[in-house]
């Protein structure tokens, strides 16, 4: 069967959204607009999934919410095209989750790389969220039978697992599918991952080996996106390089990760390719390449930054947004569970 095209994809509210979010994920929904259905969600119930002493506690939760919807808006994402909103406004999530829960086994979540990096050593002391995280995404993407999903590299694990669960689903259910009139006994889409854009892994500042992060304890790995221009300057000027000068071709970047790193920021932000920037940049030294850099990310940043500081003082605003979108999606979500429903044989209100 045909389905909609649709993309959705989310980010959680665990405060500190840097660079990194903006050039590996925002700018990418940004640009989806133009083309497809969207559906930007901030999943604060994944946030739970961590330690309270990680997401901060119930203030930090919405605060973190109501920031990284300002970090949207900023970006240029339109609320009222698109669809903006937090997932546990929309109870299909949890819903679909535990039918998903029936479905997945316990083998494929074993095999998920990302809880083991996250629970560490003390496995035994994480949270069955934790555990259960890539089933709640699933469920998350297939509530509104999205057909793409923009992801990180991280995540890729997680949106395969999606397409297995889909899978499963509709091979368990197909005679009830079919049924229902969906004839071709296909009712959930397998979603394709959509991975876009010249920085798609941003490195820490201060190690290019390391994928910047709000958990690092140097503020200097990041660059924040609520970061004023003198902070921003500051961060870039103290940045790790070696002591050689760029190199004038592409191939030269090879195994000086601080350098590959920040060409790759520029050539992301300015839209152009690392062999563009080294073209200009190339043969120089870095502190002439670092003051550019400067006065890039601080057009490019300093606008946003400027304009989250301006919604986030208006919560009452925000909190609109994040309702409408909610009531929008909750529209989409009820469709999906009705049917799912009749296909399991729910017994429900007609």
């Amino acid at each position: 069967m045909a389905f909609v095209e649709r993309v959705f994809s989310g980010v959680q509210p665990t405060g500190n959204l840097h660079l990194g979010n903006y050039l590996g994920a925002i700018v990418n929904f940004v640009k989806l607009q133009e083309t497809h259905n969207c559906l930007y969600c901030v999943v604060d119930m994944h946030a739970l999934t961590q330690p309270v002493s990680v997401w901060g506690g119930p203030a930090e939760l919405a605060r973190n919410t109501r920031e990284v919807t300002a970090a949207f808006i900023a970006s240029g994402i339109d609320a009222k095209k698109h669809i903006v909103f937090n997932q546990s406004q929309v109870s299909g999530h949890a819903e679909l989750a535990w039918i998903f829960n029936c479905v997945a086994r316990v083998g494929w979540l074993n095999r998920m790389t990302q809880f083991k990096e996250k629970a560490g050593k003390d496995r035994e002391n994480a949270s069955v969220g934790l555990y259960d995280y890539p089933v709640l995404m699933a469920a998350d993407i297939l509530l509104y039978r999205a057909t793409h999903v923009p992801v990180g590299e991280d995540q890729k694990q997680h949106l395969e697992l999606s397409r297995d669960i889909a899978q499963k689903f509709n091979n368990d259910f197909g005679d009830s599918i079919r049924s229902h009139g969906f004839n071709e006994g296909l009712f959930f889409p397998q979603p394709e991952p959509l991975i876009t854009g010249p920085a798609t892994r941003v490195m820490s500042l201060r190690d290019g080996t390391k994928k910047m992060s709000k958990s690092d304890s140097s503020d200097n790995s990041r660059i924040n996106l609520t970061d004023d221009a003198d902070i921003i300057a500051q961060k870039i000027r103290k940045a790790k390089t070696d002591p050689e000068p760029l190199p004038s071709e592409e191939k030269g970047l090879e195994a000086r990760p601080e350098a590959d790193n920040l060409v790759g920021i520029f050539a992301a932000l300015s839209g152009r390719t690392k062999s563009d920037v080294l073209v200009e940049f190339g043969g120089g030294q870095f502190s002439n390449f670092k003051n550019s850099l400067v006065e890039l990310c601080v057009a490019k940043l300093s606008p946003i930054a400027a304009e989250m500081k301006r919604l986030v003082a208006d919560p009452g605003y925000v909190d609109s947004i994040l309702i409408e979108g909610a009531n929008r999606a909750r529209d989409i979500a009820a469709e999906t569970m009705k049917s799912t429903k009749d296909i399991v044989g729910f017994v429900r209100k007609h």
